[in-house]
């Protein structure tokens, strides 16, 4: 779908990490921007993604979120956006939303999104409504369980919220190409380099399952089943993690790899990807990457990845927070090789029929013009 004339689209985000929330405003500006139009990025300078979208050529604007400033801060804004004659502005966190859903109101911008990544509970229903109704035209959602929950919790109309999952780059993430070096070779699994490898890959939060998984590792090493362990990521549970690693005495069984750059890479280096997360989750992006890449995924029954890791036809399902189910369920999926190999080559057709970069772009276009050409 060819833009006719080039969007003008902003999107802010006042989150200073880069996960998977951040990856996408990331590639929605770069998606559309290679797709002609004009697109801008509204962040902390400190942030991770305001310094990867200047890095990239994408128009950047520093975001100040402090509350006291929020009302001379959505004043500037919204001159910003009315001079930028922005079409579309996509707030994506509590912060920027109010600030900047504000600005684009005053601004009287056409069209104003706001998208949800994480599925949580609201405890202030009638200040959170605002988020999703006052300062948004449209919501966008990651995963079908998300968009039931807002539109339960905030009585929203169907046509109001609309499950957009991140579309997947099938070129960089596909079964072809170099595997990543995820060892160094000192600890005993690492010293045999034919063992199966079952890694996480994923920012290091509290939500992602990490306690279970590597209970999970200690069970199948107490059964003797040579896998090799690995964990990619960054975050602010790393400590925990390397105590829970030294309580089961894992220290020469699993790996943390760190933050890596080349993930299409890590997840052709694995045998089995697990996604044991307890909550918040939507679609996980490395859900589909690991489809696109045709490695096998392990998953809980955590937010929208059944909606991706579909039991018997794409991956395996266990119930949250039971690492006995998902010890076992790593087993199956490493030694039930027939069936393994039938969910590789469902997950790529899955992706690559639902969930591709353009099918992500497209859908959102549909949105903007239904909004803002409606009879064009």
């Amino acid at each position: 779908m060819s833009v006719d004339e080039p969007w003008r689209i902003v999107h802010s985000e006042a989150s200073l990490g880069w996960g998977g929330q951040e990856h996408r405003v990331f590639a929605e500006l770069v998606g559309f921007r290679e797709r002609g139009a004009w697109t801008a990025l509204l962040a902390p300078e400190s942030s991770v993604v305001y310094q990867r979208a200047r890095d990239a050529g994408i128009t950047v604007k520093h975001l100040d979120v402090k509350k006291i400033r929020y009302p001379i801060n959505a004043l500037r804004l919204k001159s910003w956006l009315r001079e930028n004659r922005v079409q579309v502005v996509n707030t994506h966190s509590s912060r920027d939303g109010y600030v900047v859903g504000a600005a684009a109101r005053l601004a009287g911008t056409p069209l104003l999104i706001r998208s949800r990544h994480i599925d949580v509970t609201y405890p202030n229903r009638w200040a959170s409504r605002h988020a999703f109704t006052t300062l948004a035209d449209r919501v966008i959602t990651t995963s079908d369980k998300i968009t039931a929950n807002l539109r339960e919790t905030f009585n929203l109309p169907e046509g109001r919220v609309s499950t957009i999952a991140t579309g997947i780059d099938l070129n960089r993430f596909n079964p072809d190409g170099d595997k990543a070096e995820l060892f160094d070779g000192r600890g005993s699994a690492d010293r045999n380099p034919t063992s199966p490898v079952v890694g996480m890959v994923s920012v290091l939060r509290s939500w992602k399952g990490h306690p279970f998984f590597l209970e999970a590792a200690r069970m199948l090493k107490d059964r003797g089943a040579g896998i090799r362990f690995v964990i990619v990521g960054e975050g602010p549970q790393r400590e925990n993690i390397e105590a829970r690693i030294a309580d089961l005495k894992l220290g020469d069984d699993v790996t943390l790899a760190g933050h890596r750059e080349d993930v299409p890479a890590v997840l052709r280096a694995l045998d089995v990807l697990a996604i044991p997360s307890t909550g918040h989750e939507g679609v996980p992006q490395i859900g589909l990457q690991a489809l696109a890449s045709k490695t096998t995924v392990v998953g809980s029954e955590a937010g929208g990845i059944p909606e991706i890791i579909r039991p018997n036809e794409t991956g395996r399902i266990v119930p949250t927070e039971n690492a006995e189910a998902l010890a076992s369920a790593i087993e199956a999926t490493l030694w039930e090789t027939e069936t393994t190999d039938q969910f590789r080559e469902n997950g790529r057709r899955f992706v690559e029929r639902e969930h591709s970069l353009d099918h992500m772009l497209d859908r959102l276009e549909t949105i903007y013009r239904a909004a803002i050409h409606p009879t064009g």
